[in-house]
């Protein structure tokens, strides 16, 4: 067996050391609020950790620190893919899985670039 068929590409997802705060923009007021944690993240999307998750198709504007060591913030709106109800899946949590539409293409570049330093 290769070396390399047991490694991740580098679009996978990378599973975070510290869940990162997910806060999902107002438009109207443009406050963010709470609304729930990512537990991985790669440069197309992410997990949201919630107990609400929204309906699959929907659209969203999310905002959310860099996972460290990068700094920063990322604002862009989101499409759900799918969603995992409260209950449904154990011992899976609730959450769902989202696509990013509108990330900027430099914060992408960084997050890609993280990822690949993970592996």
């Amino acid at each position: 067996m290769e070396e390399n068929q047991d490694r991740p590409k580098a679009d996978s997802r990378k599973n975070l050391r510290s869940p990162l705060i997910i806060q999902k923009v107002h438009i109207n007021s443009d406050r963010p609020v709470f609304f729930g944690y990512s537990k991985n993240i790669s440069k197309s999307g992410m997990f949201i950790a919630t107990t609400n998750p929204i309906q699959a198709g929907e659209q969203i504007d999310l905002e959310f620190p860099l996972p460290a060591p990068l700094t920063g913030t990322a604002r862009c709106r989101c499409e759900v893919v799918w969603k995992r109800p409260r209950g449904t899946h154990l011992p899976f949590e609730p959450g769902m899985g989202i696509k990013f539409i509108d990330m900027p293409a430099e914060i992408s570049e960084r997050l890609d670039e993280w990822i690949k330093e993970q592996l």
